[in-house]
């Protein structure tokens, strides 16, 4: 699941969610280890079965032909120099959400300042699928376990939705927002920045919370993680400190290769004039 891609091992080396719970209340969580599934509403918006984290990892290559040349050059820097530093992670993964970000910041839709949380639901529940980038100081500030929604899947992801009452999870970058305490204790809101796919995470209360069922060991004896009813959801243990981390106005990319989705984010396909303001506030 670590596999690096070669585009970007090229590019590397040039550069050496409770069920009835309202927004206002808290985020859309699980009971216990939540074992139980139920039945998906029959019509979710970004639906890709696959079955197998091979099939995950074979759909993206084309996929991400879509993203633009010009920011792929002004990731590739920044891209070498965070592998480095978290050598698990996976280099498409990890390249299409810096894009993501550089696109935001030349938009105006993110401060360059702003750190980067990835979460990769191409992985296994069961392994670390979540990291929180210092991009001015090119580190790594967290590696962490995280739910998935209870309909998005077992221990691998495959289905994903905008949609209220799906219970799954969602793709794409978000703005992160203000923290609270809810029924799920201490929360952040998340604000979805891409319409039809995640704009809709503020109002299905698609908020980032610490839960009990995220539990490593747990997930080793049952083969996967607790489930939520569609929030990424933390170690209780961790989640005050990464939500003060991220709070307010940072970046979260939530990645998996969706055809659908890779193929008509705007912020992997970037006009590169657009772009070229950023290189000069990406360090690498």
């Amino acid at each position: 699941m670590s596999q690096i891609r070669l585009p970007y091992l090229v590019l590397a080396a040039t550069v050496s969610l409770s069920l009835t719970a309202s927004p206002a209340a808290g985020g859309r969580d699980a009971p216990s280890g939540a074992a139980a599934s139920s039945s998906a509403p029959a019509s979710l918006a970004l639906t890709q079965p696959m079955t197998a984290s091979a099939s995950a990892q074979s759909a993206a290559p084309a996929a991400t032909t879509t993203a633009s040349a010009g920011s792929a050059a002004i990731a590739a820097p920044m891209l070498a120099a965070l592998m480095a530093q978290a050598p698990t992670v996976d280099a498409e993964a990890l390249g299409l959400a810096l894009k993501a970000r550089n696109c935001a910041v030349a938009s105006g839709q993110a401060r360059a300042e702003a750190n980067l949380t990835l979460i990769d639901y191409s992985r296994p529940s069961t392994e670390p699928r979540m990291w929180v980038f210092d991009l001015n100081d090119q580190r790594v500030l967290y590696t962490e376990h995280v739910a998935h929604g209870r309909n998005t899947g077992h221990n691998m992801a495959t289905s994903f939705s905008n949609v209220e009452g799906s219970y799954q999870s969602s793709l794409g970058l978000f703005a992160t927002a203000e923290s609270y305490v809810g029924s799920n204790g201490y929360s952040m809101r998340m604000d979805g920045l891409e319409p039809g796919i995640n704009d809709a995470a503020r109002a299905r209360a698609i908020v980032i919370h610490g839960a009990p069922y995220v539990n490593p060991e747990q997930a080793q004896r049952q083969g996967r993680l607790g489930r939520s009813l569609g929030c990424p959801a933390l170690r209780q243990a961790v989640s005050r400190e990464v939500i003060d981390t991220i709070k307010d106005g940072h970046l979260v990319f939530a990645y998996y290769p969706d055809q659908k989705w890779l193929a008509s984010s705007r912020f992997l396909d970037c006009p590169s004039n657009q772009l070229a303001a950023v290189e000069s506030t990406t360090r690498g």
